[in-house]
């Protein structure tokens, strides 16, 4: 098999996050940059990078890198690529770009110029004048950053957080990918309990759920590079039993989502059974200030309403002060909200342990943190 380098992009503040995921898959030469993680691996890599990581956003393979301070550098460095060994005849390769800090600032011109360069290496390769673009998808990118051209493709098609699960959406949905990285930085086990009072949607359970149980996020969807024949099927087909034979489908849970709205939660109720986490997440219907705990060094995690509305802001107020007394009764849970909602330590009662800058979608928030106690050792006598 071929080596080549990969890139896991991640979202701002999640690379570190990504980072670990993709050394816990065997990877070593890691290298993290803003928004990226790169690293070694060959079409076995492809398969498996795609079906496990969680909180990235793609996984794309570096094609070229190069300085690019003129439509003729551009061209000249793209057309250097051998891309007849990854694009078939009938390949449908669109291009996308962007540019930051560069000379070459027009995106649509350079996305013009990388198509001319791969039209033109593909013509002498296949000693044909036009492509039907009718087979299998190869994205390209070419991403200008101070005058230094990385020319990428994209083996995931659809971003890596649409798992498969969620096709119906609620208001302002948390991305399936932000929402594993929370829980990720929450060190929950699935051996301890957790609790979403704000579930809406149910994305923060159900991503605990296949964190739990050790289920690949990816296991249920396709990808573009499972269309490829320089990916053989061979190679997805083992991957995906790897991942299945490391999954524990039947793992008990101890997992609770809620909510006050019942539309919310019957769109819950739908994605947690696409999932097929149902047995593994209870769903309750009420207010933050009626939530009853029983259980100990517990996580509550949620992403309630931001207040960023005029006419909801006393609302949701009130909510965080209910929510901050319901936890002080909860000495040895802890607690990770996270909200764009610079007067939460206030209204909630009490100074985070621990504060990280994370965006949903382009919302700045902040992940506040507050940290129990972990659970006592079990003696084995």
């Amino acid at each position: 098999m071929s080596k080549f380098t990969l890139i896991a992009t991640a979202p701002m503040g999640l690379e570190a996050i990504v980072a670990r995921e993709v050394k816990n898959l065997g990877y070593t030469d890691v290298v993290t940059e803003n928004g990226r993680v790169e690293f070694q691996g060959d079409e076995t890599a492809i398969a498996r990078a795609n079906l496990w990581l969680r909180s990235a956003d793609r996984v794309q393979i570096k094609m070229a890198e190069f300085k690019a301070t003129s439509f003729e550098e551009l061209f000249q460095g793209v057309k250097a690529v051998d891309w007849q060994q990854w694009l078939p005849k009938n390949a449908e390769f669109p291009v996308d770009g962007k540019s930051q800090k560069s000379q070459l600032s027009s995106v649509p011109a350079c996305q013009s110029i990388v198509k001319k360069a791969v039209v033109e290496k593909m013509r002498e390769a296949y000693g044909i004048e036009w492509f039907d673009e009718n087979g299998p998808l190869y994205r390209i990118q070419v991403a200008l950053n101070k005058d230094i051209a990385t020319i990428t493709l994209d083996t995931s098609g659809a971003g890596l957080h649409k798992r498969g699960y969620r096709q119906l959406t609620a208001q302002a949905p948390l991305k399936e990918t932000l929402a594993a990285a929370i829980i990720d930085l929450t060190r929950w086990k699935p051996d301890r309990p957790l609790i979403d009072p704000f579930c809406g949607s149910g994305t923060i359970p159900i991503e605990a759920a296949l964190i739990g149980r050790n289920i690949a996020p990816g296991l249920y969807r396709d990808f573009s590079a499972s269309n490829w024949p320089v990916v053989p099927q061979r190679i997805w087909d083992k991957a995906r039993e790897e991942a299945k034979d490391l999954a524990q489908f039947d793992r008990p849970l101890e997992i609770i989502g809620s909510d006050i709205d019942p539309e919310v939660l019957s769109l819950a109720n739908y994605h947690i059974r696409q999932a097929k986490v149902s047995d593994g997440i209870r769903l309750k219907n009420l207010p933050v200030k009626q939530l009853k705990v029983e259980s100990q060094y517990g996580v509550l995690v949620g992403n309630p309403p931001y207040g960023e509305r005029l006419g909801e802001r006393r609302e949701v107020e009130e909510m965080y002060k209910d929510f901050g007394l319901i936890t002080q009764k909860l000495d040895t849970w802890s607690v990770f909200i996270l909200t764009s909602n610079k007067s939460f330590e206030k209204l909630y009662g009490k100074r985070t342990d621990k504060k990280r800058k994370l965006y949903n979608g382009r919302i700045e928030c902040d992940l506040y943190q507050y940290f129990g106690p972990l659970p006592p050792r079990r003696s084995f006598t």
